[in-house]
């Protein structure tokens, strides 16, 4: 890491190719492939009605029957990343078929097998994650039109129809609006390097308005996400193994441990955005939340995790500015994290709405054939942690991180 730190000081650039993260995309995985070739057939043919074999309890009996396939045939690194996209939702419909309160307790080794494998050649763990649901789980009807929802579809879903479609699109939606923000990050690294004042200023001024866009884009889940189907169908399909009361002793993997695993499921800490601009910011996270948010950078593609650590070891922008006595970038530092803390406050309202308020909706009452809403997670956000604290303490912390203005 240390070794890291000095090349960073004494090189002139910090690029974003490095770590293979898109201009155009970001994070996002550009142009996910759709198809595998025909030895994994079995596998596409059942992820492309998850859902109806979910919802007709068919999901465990058709998986029991597949055969066991080797992924030595995924010749490139997106046909791993769709291999692990389809997996990972076979694992998610096949655990949770039957609602919390008979989630399986093996996962068959004719899934565990290849799925463990594919995860270990990508540097993932074998559970749905950000990576998949979001990152590679999205296509344009039209690639000569813009990335907005109406030119956007998922590639695989599950329970939750329209509900579920909107969240993972907005999602990606989000994930696109971060992209001026993460290239203006890695301008104010090189500005810092060079160094030049007035570079790293427009830098933020960039960041800022990549910051409050996200904001923006988040807000499109009230048009897109019925709370109650995110509640009561989409979420426990989200839900791990780890920290859940529902599976208190985790999942064990047929052929690969005669233990069980635990894994955490899926949480928007798993996005790198918001881990990049808290670094770059010099945010620090009360401990308990630190260590849940490190944790789940081992839930993120390598490179991407990377990324995060090479800001860390990068010159401190918060020194930076503490030193150079410059008005207006520390103005334009602060208004940044100011930015990031409104985030966080409207991110909070939206887990109030979806989650706390749509728990208390749900008591007493089930959906049609679904199963009924998770009580195991009530208070808990899919990744296992005690939701609305988590969120409060990273928000506060994130205001704590705003300068005092001299005089």
């Amino acid at each position: 890491m240390e070794l890291q730190r000095q090349n960073l000081k004494t090189t002139s650039s910090f690029s974003l190719g490095q770590f293979h993260i898109s201009e155009d995309c970001g994070f996002l995985l550009p142009k996910p492939l759709k198809e595998l070739s025909d030895h994994y057939r079995p596998w596409m043919e059942i992820a492309s009605k998850l859902s109806d074999l979910i919802e007709s309890h068919q999901l465990r009996a058709h998986v029991n029957e597949m055969p066991l396939l080797s992924c030595q045939f995924l010749k490139s690194y997106r046909e791993q990343r769709l291999a692990h996209l389809v997996l990972s939702l076979i694992t998610m419909g096949y655990v949770w078929q039957e609602g919390e309160a008979q989630p399986a307790e093996v996962l068959p080794r004719n899934l565990a097998l290849p799925f463990v494998e594919v995860s270990r050649d990508l540097g993932l763990p074998p559970i749905l994650v950000h990576a998949d649901l979001v990152l590679t789980n999205w296509t344009t009807r039209n690639s000569e039109r813009p990335l907005d929802i109406r030119n956007l579809d998922t590639i695989f879903s599950l329970p939750g129809g329209e509900s579920l479609r909107g969240f993972i699109l907005v999602t990606v939606l989000v994930e696109k609006a971060a992209v001026p923000g993460i290239k203006a990050l890695v301008e104010a690294m090189n500005a810092m390097l060079q160094p030049s004042q007035d570079s790293l200023l427009q830098a933020l001024q960039r960041l800022r308005l990549s910051i409050q866009d996200i904001t923006r884009t988040l807000g499109q889940m009230h048009d897109y996400v019925d709370p109650d189907i995110f509640y009561a169908v989409i979420r426990i399909f989200l839900s791990g193994w780890k920290d859940n009361p529902a599976m208190p002793v985790g999942l064990i993997y047929e052929g690969v441990s005669t233990k069980p695993l635990k894994y955490s499921g899926g949480s928007a800490a798993q996005s790198t955005v918001l881990h990049a601009f808290d670094e770059f910011l010099g945010i620090h996270h009360s401990k308990e939340s630190g260590d849940f948010l490190l944790n789940m950078r081992d839930y993120m593609p390598p490179s991407h995790k990377a990324f995060i650590e090479a800001i860390q070891s990068g010159p401190s922008l918060r020194d930076h500015v503490l030193s150079s006595e410059n008005g207006p970038l520390l103005t334009a530092y602060n208004q940044c994290v100011q930015a990031l803390a409104d985030l966080r406050s409207y991110h909070i309202t939206m887990v109030t709405k979806y989650v706390i308020t749509s728990a208390a909706k749900a008591k007493g009452r089930k959906l049609s054939h679904l199963p009924g809403p998770p009580q195991a997670l009530e208070d808990r956000g899919t990744g296992g942690t005690t939701v609305l604290s988590f969120l409060k303490s990273v928000r506060n912390k994130t205001l704590e991180g705003i300068l005092p203005q001299s005089g």
